[in-house]
């Protein structure tokens, strides 16, 4: 019987890297998204998961913000990476810019 690391087969899955930063503090700051996820969320509905760089570091942000995650389906990977800030809304939903 072969062993799984004879079949040639590799993860091409790459990991998120960097320390969990939440949304509140980079709101209305430039932060260049350079990779994204969305998954389905362990409690309920979606889960964005961001891999951001912030003040020249590599960030990881997860949010369930429905708006956010709304814009981010729309975004094909190719585009990537680009810079944006993030703005809360008076009705305190999140919005890219």
């Amino acid at each position: 019987m072969k062993q799984f690391n004879e079949l040639g087969i590799k993860d091409e899955k790459k990991g998120l890297v960097g320390d969990k930063i939440k949304v509140d503090r980079i709101l209305e700051k430039q932060i260049t998204v350079i990779d994204f996820d969305i998954v389905d969320s362990k409690f309920d509905g979606k889960c964005l998961q961001m891999q951001v760089e912030y003040n020249n570091e590599k960030r990881v942000i997860f949010t369930s913000a429905k708006r956010l995650i709304s814009t981010m389906e729309k975004v094909d990977k190719s585009q990537l990476p680009f810079s944006t800030i993030i703005k809360k809304q008076e009705d305190d939903t999140f919005k890219f810019t």
